[in-house]
């Protein structure tokens, strides 16, 4: 698969080089051109624009700080249009109210994937990749627990869904479908609650038993 990557940072280096290892074809391009051609020559993948990677893609995956996120959309968003987008990004900022020396966040914005598709609506953007931090990606570890890391996907194209399924099979993981891209803030919103748990010294699995002892029965 060509997969086009819109940014050069630790989401960009680990999912890429995943990628790339995997057998896909890469493309970094990213506003600052001397760190994209870093990443690219790290990860054994092409260097280019933020607009040759948008149209190199058959998936782009946008790996940016949210504030960037305007300003990139206003360049390439048009050319978007029919290509499978992947929104791995989250609007994190610190937490005024959390007791001092505590590290805590919440959401600077409730619905970035909603955002990015307003921004672009001709893109078929799929929420995945944002629940863990780009060091997880960067580890070969997928099993937990005897359980496989899953990653859910939030999006409202089905052809769109299964091939970022199939990309986070290549990086060992179960993905499964979460709904359409109108539940993909839940994700955002579990994902800057989880990582606050993290950095507290809280095991976020803990809270959850597994499927088979979960026992929900619908009211």
């Amino acid at each position: 698969m060509r997969i086009g990557i819109i940014g050069a940072g630790a989401m960009a280096r680990a999912l890429g080089g995943g990628w790339r290892a995997a057998g896909h074809e890469v493309l970094v391009g990213a506003r600052n051109a001397e760190a994209a051609a870093e990443l690219a020559a790290a990860i054994g993948a092409r260097a280019g624009t933020i607009g040759d990677a948008a149209v190199f893609g058959d998936v782009v995956l946008l790996a940016l700080p949210v504030p960037a996120l305007p300003e990139v959309l206003r360049a390439v968003g048009e050319l978007l249009t029919g290509r499978t987008v992947i929104d791995c990004t989250n609007a994190f900022a610190p937490d005024a109210a959390a007791p001092e020396g505590a590290t805590a966040f919440v959401l600077a914005e409730d619905a970035v994937a909603e955002r990015i598709t307003a921004q672009a609506p001709g893109a078929k953007v799929v929420k995945a990749f944002n629940l863990c931090a780009a060091e997880v990606w960067q580890a070969t570890a997928r099993v937990f627990d005897e359980r496989r890391l899953a990653v859910p996907l939030c999006g409202d194209d089905a052809a769109a869904v299964r091939a970022v399924a199939t990309l986070a099979e290549d990086l060992g993981t179960q993905p499964f479908p979460a709904g359409g891209l109108h539940r993909a803030r839940y994700l955002e919103a579990t994902s800057v609650f989880a990582v606050g748990l993290w950095f507290a010294g809280h095991d976020v699995r803990a809270m959850f038993p597994p499927l088979a002892a979960a026992f929900a029965v619908a009211d």
